[in-house]
């Protein structure tokens, strides 16, 4: 039997709110309670968002709830070598391809068409690029253009053939990686994106249960299809449900959720924020 692994993977973009905790809590207890291990990662690949102050609080709040990680902690922005190689693979599968659209191009070409595709997340992308000649990706690439580096899904599933995923709350899972479209993997300003980087990490770090909110089921069929591409042995995932506020939205930091540093300040245990966050019982 597998030795269960289990990680909790924030952004240091703000402090952590009760969806965080939740989150954090159900990733530890599953490992706990299965004698296995529980990882810390710090998702810290965007320059812009991200700050050394968010990540010492969030490992401050964490530690005050009660949790324990084994270290080091895996930070993402000192890896950014694995990614490259994971990409450097990729591009010599021929599965991506340079992207030389702009958001407004994209929003654009979909007006045009009069609809798109949509996927769990909105309108998919619609393929403009995919279709450029090597010759003219290479001139454009030449010219200095500006560009991302996107998944070619369907010429990849046909690399790889059909694919399976395993969910312990929804049982095994046909990988349809399409319905999210050709996602991005990386742009100039970040070598890597949540989808490649997640894949790599996981892998590297030896997760064996990847335990994350139900929010990022459909991003599973994606990384099902990276990992084949990748030649790494895929997890079992358990999504769980979300915390919600009183109009049943889940909880952001865009919308300025109560952070658990807040609900520290103004009184309450660690004790009663696990209970708050779903987790009554004694750690």
């Amino acid at each position: 039997m597998t030795d269960v692994v289990t990680r909790f993977a924030p952004s240091p973009t703000g402090h952590l709110h009760l969806g965080h905790a939740h989150s954090a809590l159900f990733g530890w207890t599953t490992a706990r309670k299965a004698g296995g291990r529980f990882l810390l990662r710090i998702e810290d690949i965007d320059p812009q968002r991200c700050r050394s102050e968010f990540d010492r609080d969030l490992r401050e709040d964490l530690a005050w709830l009660g949790l324990t990680w084994e270290e080091p902690v895996r930070r993402q922005s000192e890896h950014l070598d694995d990614y490259r190689a994971a990409l450097a693979r990729l591009g010599g599968l021929g599965a991506v391809y340079p992207c030389f659209c702009t958001r407004k191009d994209i929003a654009a070409e979909i007006a045009r068409a009069g609809h798109a595709p949509h996927g769990p997340d909105g309108p998919l992308y619609p393929g403009t690029c995919r279709g450029l000649s090597e010759l003219e990706r290479e001139d454009r690439v030449a010219a200095g253009q500006a560009y991302a580096l996107r998944l070619d899904v369907e010429k990849a599933m046909a690399m790889t053939g059909p694919l399976r995923w395993h969910d312990r709350r929804r049982g095994w899972q046909d990988a349809t990686p399409g319905i999210l479209g050709d996602v991005v993997l990386a742009r100039k300003d970040a070598p890597t994106s949540y989808h490649l980087a997640v894949t790599v990490d996981d892998h590297l770090q030896g997760v064996t249960l990847v335990t994350r909110g139900e929010d990022l089921f459909f991003a599973t069929h994606v990384h099902r299809l990276l990992q084949e591409l990748l030649r790494v042995v895929p997890p079992d995932y358990e999504h769980h449900s979300l915390l919600v506020n009183e109009r049943g939205e889940r909880l952001a930091k865009r919308d300025n959720a109560k952070t658990l540093r807040s609900l520290r300040e103004s009184g309450l245990t660690a004790a009663e924020v696990r209970a708050s966050a779903g987790f009554p019982e004694e750690l």
